[in-house]
């Protein structure tokens, strides 16, 4: 095998190449630590020809390849299986920003870029990636098309794979594609583009991309409102739209439990609300249009104001507070945000990013809490999400002071129940955080023969040998 890590040398030089162990770690297990690959090496090429040209070695040489972003990924779709047969090929030197087309309102990357620094270079230019999550300060924008990832503002501008306008992308024999057309209109066949997006890096390896651009916000308000229950956030959220001239650029439902773990855990946070409720929404709205005064027009504000107001008196919010200046707004979104860390520190859960349609979510959310402490009593239930798309990540945090293995002994009937739940409501096990490696199985038990069969042929077809991120999403 020295002779194929030589090889692998003479493309990307000693600054591309990862081989002791302690430096390997990183890149081996995944953010929640459910896995602990191995690998040969981690190869960091600087190009996209450096990444053709590993891509051919492997091919020829068998050797199995898991793509990598940031690695911030939720299901185990960028750590290499534990037989330590396959590289791990890390994108992050391929970060330069490209072009920015500001007339076309486009912007072209590779791979590697940060998804905070796309966001700040569309900002400093008058506009704006709407693409926003979590880990957007460390996760990649090729992870992020690769998974076709969702974030907060996806009932307004979509998920990735429709932020997107054109692709390069590395095949599994090494040949690259030069999909980077900036056209909104391309009726030529096959949509090569719509196949390696939300791939996992199963199919091909994302190295550039021609991303959307809109107009930069000019006025935005952002809210926090104590609701009774989940049917009052959809309602809430229904008459948001008209109420705000359909502004409405994200909306998100949050558990007393959550919001508990991250005021215990994340310091700087702090509880808008004077008294405790069992349900929250954080809403923002915003709009290119300059707020102006007079002439019956009035800033997003104020509108809000008014909106939330008559949704007092209607019963649907119990008690709310609007931020008055861009620090209040990130401390309200510190709180949806800081979930994820906050349930981390607590201690094991098992996660279910699921959707279901937006009017259904209030059943669903009432049947899915019984069936979770049905399958374990005494365990705590953590909801939080995009109500806005049907989107929620529908968590169970461990009974407090258990251990991960003593917990996992119940994760099979957990999610179990909670999947048999989403389908029974014609929803999708995965919203946006991919299948990966955690939801082999569930992808194969829970989508129909078709869809499978399908799914397998486009594997074979463009990875006959199964060198391309083996292992997720689909078995073949």
């Amino acid at each position: 095998m020295s002779d194929f890590i030589d090889k692998l040398r003479a493309i990307v030089g000693d600054k591309g190449l990862v081989l002791d162990a302690g430096d390997k770690r990183p890149y081996l297990t995944d953010w929640r630590e459910n896995y602990l690959g191995a690998a040969l090496a981690i190869v960091r090429p600087a190009t996209t020809e450096e990444v053709a040209a590993v891509v051919k070695l492997c091919a020829a040489e068998k050797v199995a390849i898991c793509p990598q972003g940031g690695n911030t990924g939720m299901s185990g779709g960028a750590t290499p299986q534990e037989d330590g047969r396959e590289i791990v090929l890390s994108l992050t030197r391929m970060n330069r920003i490209l072009d920015i087309d500001k007339v076309g309102y486009s912007m072209t990357v590779e791979a590697g870029v940060v998804l905070k620094t796309i966001q700040q270079t569309a900002a400093d230019n008058d506009r704006l990636f709407p693409l926003s999550l979590g880990a957007e300060g460390s996760c990649t924008i090729g992870g992020n098309l690769s998974t076709n990832a969702g974030g907060v503002q996806v009932l307004h501008y979509g998920n990735a794979r429709n932020l997107v306008l054109g692709l390069e992308v590395v095949q599994a024999d090494g040949s690259i594609w030069n999909g980077l057309r900036a056209l909104k209109k391309d009726n030529t066949g096959y949509d090569l583009r719509d196949l390696y997006l939300g791939a996992e890096g199963t199919l091909g390896i994302i190295t550039k991309a021609i991303l959307k651009l809109w107009p930069k916000p000019k006025d935005h308000s952002t809210s926090w409102s104590a609701v009774p229950s989940p049917d009052a956030a959809v309602e809430l959220l229904s008459g948001a739209y008209a109420a705000s001239e359909d502004n409405v650029t994200s909306c998100e439902l949050m558990g007393r439990q959550g919001i508990d773990l991250v005021l215990q855990h994340v310091r700087g946070t702090a509880d808008p609300l004077a008294e405790r409720h069992e349900w929250y929404v954080l809403m923002e709205w915003s709009s290119a249009r300059p707020p102006r005064e007079g002439d019956n027009q009035v800033n997003l504000r104020d509108k809000m104001e008014a909106y939330l107001g008559e949704a007092m008196e209607k019963g649907l919010v119990l008690d709310a507070v609007i931020a008055q200046t861009e620090a209040q707004s990130k401390a309200l979104w510190a709180l949806r945000e800081n979930h994820t860390e906050a349930s981390k520190k607590e201690g094991p859960s098992i996660k279910h990013d699921i959707s279901v349609a937006v009017s259904k979510l209030p059943p669903f959310v009432s049947e899915g809490l019984a069936a979770m402490t049905r399958a374990l009593p005494g365990c705590r239930p953590l909801v939080f999400g995009h109500v806005g798309d049907g989107n929620l990540h529908f968590n169970c945090q461990a009974p407090a002071g258990w251990s991960k293995p003593q917990f996992m002994e119940h994760g099979d009937a957990i999610s179990g129940a909670i999947y048999d739940l989403v389908t029974s409501y014609g929803g999708s096990i995965s919203a946006e955080h991919g299948i990966g490696r955690i939801k082999v199985d569930e992808l194969t038990h829970y989508r129909g023969k078709i869809e499978l069969d399908v799914m397998r042929s486009l594997k074979r077809a463009l990875d006959p040998d199964n060198l391309m991120n083996p292992g997720k999403v689909i078995r073949v």
